[in-house]
């Protein structure tokens, strides 16, 4: 299940609503989790980690790279080694692969996930062959930049009700447009998009 990347009593905090007043908290919970979607699809990763491990395939084609000690299957983000497995074949026939490293080195150690399988002085195979990881998929923690990010275009969303066609007004300012993209939330998640995104 999808988990929320910034809390209700934190928003409420950022907006200088009291804690107590729950008369707009389905709007506010609506704003968080869609602003939280909305990096996921941004970055093309999420940054909540599986409960359990989960099942996934991958076709070799495309998703492996040659470095000089091997060969490395790119797969979606690996948040905890707990329960990871990983096996080469097709259909019904599938063998447990013992051979890889986990890449990059120490990911888990600096709070990001695992994004490749490295096969020492290997390959993953060929033709129709395909590698089967059972994992907790997602990232170890929520990065606080994303916490952040999540935050702002909250804020942003649950403002733009008072905003219809795009456009704010102001006293002091004039009626102002708003712009497409928020620079700032793009400015924190802009690091974690993958390659092909964003």
């Amino acid at each position: 299940m999808a988990t929320d990347y910034a809390d209700l009593a934190t928003l409420k905090e950022q907006l200088n609503m009291e804690a107590d007043d729950d008369s707009r908290d389905e709007l506010l919970g609506r704003a968080i989790t869609s602003a939280s979607r909305s990096i996921d699809k941004t970055t093309g990763r999420r940054f909540w980690l599986d409960a359990d491990p989960v099942v996934r395939t991958y076709r070799l084609r495309g998703r492996t790279v040659c470095e000089p000690d091997g060969e490395v299957l790119l797969t979606d983000d690996i948040g905890s080694l707990s329960g990871l497995l990983v096996e080469t074949g097709s259909g019904s026939s599938w063998s447990t692969v013992t051979g890889y490293e986990t890449t990059p080195d120490n990911a888990h150690a600096d709070g990001e996930p695992i994004t490749g399988l490295l096969r020492v002085n290997g390959t993953w195979g060929y033709g129709p062959s395909r590698v089967r990881v059972t994992a907790r998929f997602g990232w170890p923690s929520v990065p606080d930049d994303i916490e952040q990010a999540a935050l702002i275009q909250a804020s942003r969303l649950f403002k733009r009700k008072d905003s219809p066609e795009g456009v704010m007004g102001s006293a002091e300012w004039g009626v102002v447009r708003l712009s497409r993209r928020d620079p700032d939330v793009w400015n924190l998640i802009e690091q974690y998009v993958r390659p092909g995104f964003g």
